[in-house]
């Protein structure tokens, strides 16, 4: 995998680089076809911040992490980028056995029995009556009571952000609590609504 390092404001040492190779070998095996990679090393205030940023084939995972020093923030990333790629090697691959489970669920044809032509019957006449040919149905019994599962929903506040941010951050801050769902609002106070897609891609929703 291709690796590039930025700094800003910050020193990247030689243990530093051999940690981010050496991570993100790790996450290139779990992926696959990996691209590029890569990663920000970068100070605020007193926090050492290491911004990670992955292109594969299909899926782009971001990831971040804040610590006393740099070396805390790189693991820290590489943890919540391993994970992302972990789910999303787990989706993918549900995705390709979902066909063959379908097909196993489908239920065969029901193959009709072939009616017996009907022996001609004597009319009183002496005459031959027309023959009356019986067809034969199948016949498909339901359950009365259809079995109704209940949803459970748990209310949960942490998919809201509370302070204005751009996409941008919106995406990093999802990638970094490590859901799915983040509603924010924008610096000019418009509200949007962030979601992962079965795809892995992340779809952003203006809430008119």
């Amino acid at each position: 995998m291709q690796v590039e390092l930025t700094a800003r404001k910050v020193k990247i040492s030689k243990a530093l680089r051999v940690q981010a190779e050496e991570g993100m070998d790790r996450i290139a095996r779990i992926l696959g076809r990996t691209t590029t990679a890569n990663v920000i090393f970068r100070v605020q205030r007193h926090l050492q911040i290491a911004e990670l940023t992955i292109k594969a084939r299909l899926q782009t995972i971001v990831a971040a992490g804040q610590a006393d020093s740099l070396e805390s923030a790189l693991r820290e990333a590489l943890a919540h980028a391993e994970h992302q790629a972990l789910r999303y090697r787990d989706r993918h691959l549900a995705r390709k056995r979902m066909p063959k489970e379908e097909k196993m669920l489908t239920a065969l044809p029901v193959a009709r029995p072939k009616a017996r032509p009907a022996e001609p019957q004597q009319a009183p006449n002496g005459k031959q009556a027309a023959a009356k040919h019986r067809a034969a149905i199948a016949v498909h019994s339901f359950p009365a009571n259809s079995t109704i599962v209940e949803p459970h929903i748990l209310s949960s506040a942490e998919a809201i952000a509370i302070r204005p941010m751009t996409i941008e951050e919106a995406v990093k801050d999802a990638e970094f609590r490590d859901r799915d769902l983040l509603v924010f609002r924008n610096l000019g106070g418009d509200l949007y609504v962030l979601h992962r897609r079965r795809d892995g891609q992340m779809e952003l929703v203006e809430v008119p």
